[in-house]
């Protein structure tokens, strides 16, 4: 028997997000996760290695990978429909959640509790909070990727996104906001003389 689940994760690509922004540079829920699984990793290794804390990057990574995909049944609610009010907030989570079940059903049954709880987001908290912080961090730079090309569309989320994630509990999140997010503002050019 042939499984469908790879061949529609695949698929990602095809779904936009900030669909009532007007961007210099499309971004697709694929590219998204791959950022938000980097941005993951990451925040996971600096609190292993500089904070002491006991979590697995390959792990957060994972997580983050999968944690649109649901998206590719539902499409990109844009946020600001998404938490209007808390009865929108609470059907769409529970969209999600069905989209979620149905991804897992293209799987063979023997995958399917490993890849349930990554579709579902139903993670560890902490692990859970990571990626959650990996995703703000990956909107705000692609906030401040749109800022940089001039579009003043991004000005405003970039602003509020700013400000969610200096409230961030994570140790982490602050430590990566001083270290590395100035890089995210240099040319190229930039970017090489560092090396």
């Amino acid at each position: 028997m042939a499984y469908n689940f790879f061949a529609l994760i695949s698929r990602m690509r095809y779904i936009d997000r900030w669909g009532l922004m007007r961007s210099t540079c499309r971004e697709n829920i694929q590219e998204h996760s791959h950022m938000v699984a980097v941005l993951a990793h990451a925040l996971a290794v600096i609190r292993l290695r500089i904070f002491g804390g006991d979590i697995d990057p390959g792990a957060a990574a994972a997580a983050a990978l999968y944690h649109d995909a649901s998206e590719i049944l539902t499409g990109d609610l844009p946020t600001p429909v998404k938490y209007f009010n808390p009865e929108i907030r609470d059907a769409y989570k529970q969209v999600e959640r069905l989209a979620a079940d149905r991804l897992t059903q293209l799987l063979p049954p023997e995958l399917r509790e490993d890849f349930r709880p990554l579709l579902r987001e139903e993670l560890d908290p902490q692990l859970y909070a990571i990626v959650k912080g990996a995703d703000k961090l990956a909107a705000y730079i692609k906030c401040l990727e749109e800022l940089q090309a001039g579009n003043r569309e991004f000005a405003q989320a970039a602003e509020q996104t700013r400000a969610q994630l200096e409230q961030s509990p994570l140790p982490e999140m602050a430590y990566f906001m001083e270290h590395f997010l100035p890089g995210f503002g240099l040319t190229l050019d930039e970017l090489q003389e560092g090396t």
